[in-house]
């Protein structure tokens, strides 16, 4: 239940954003895809900054996780169809 709340949460808190600068809801197409390219980005550098403050690996990061998610490219498993 908790997603569900947080997702409307911020759903509010995006509508109020767009009011605020004039833009309709929904989102012209390419204000949409850059909104959506912000939060995928926005989700990355949060977990890159997290590794960088725990003196985690961030190279290997970068490499095995957020670049596959960010370019769309789905994770190689070691199964074989």
């Amino acid at each position: 239940m908790k997603p569900y709340l947080v997702s409307l949460a911020i759903g509010l808190l995006v509508g109020a954003l767009y009011t605020l600068l004039g833009t309709r809801s929904p989102a012209p197409p390419m204000i949409a895809l850059l909104g959506l390219l912000g939060m995928l980005l926005g989700e990355q550098a949060t977990v890159l900054t997290m590794r960088v403050w725990r003196g985690q690996e961030v190279a290997l990061f970068w490499k095995a996780d957020c670049a596959a998610r960010v370019t769309g490219v789905p994770p190689k498993t070691g199964d074989k169809p």
